[in-house]
Parts: structure tokens; sequence; C-alpha cells
């Protein structure tokens, strides 16, 4: 398994991109954060595999 962090300020393309993850039985979303703050907290303390990040987004 491959654990996802999510990480955007956009609620939609947080939720699409869960849906779209959620298709593949190899990947798993194990959070999401709406700022980098926010994403930085969920990166100590979830220790993703990976973290989609939008490069665009507020502090």
């Amino acid at each position: 398994m491959i654990s996802v962090l999510l990480v955007d300020d956009d609620a939609m393309a947080r939720t699409g991109l869960r849906l779209i993850i959620a298709g593949d039985p190899e990947l798993v979303v194990v959070g999401d954060a709406e700022d980098g703050e926010a994403g930085l907290r969920a990166i100590r303390e979830l220790a993703p595999d990976v973290v989609l990040l939008d490069i665009r987004m507020p502090v």
C-alpha cells in the first residue's frame, strides 16, 4: 500500500483526487489539508509515502 496525503486549498480538487485514488487498490489516502501549514503538520503526523501538493496554494 502506498499512502498519499492531499494538500490543496480547493476542496473540489481534493475530493476529485480522493475519488481517482480510491480507484487504485495499491493507493490509500491517509489525509488531506487545505493549506501549507496544515499540510506540514499532516506530513509530520502521518508520514505519507507521497504528498500531492498544489504549488500555487496559500501558506
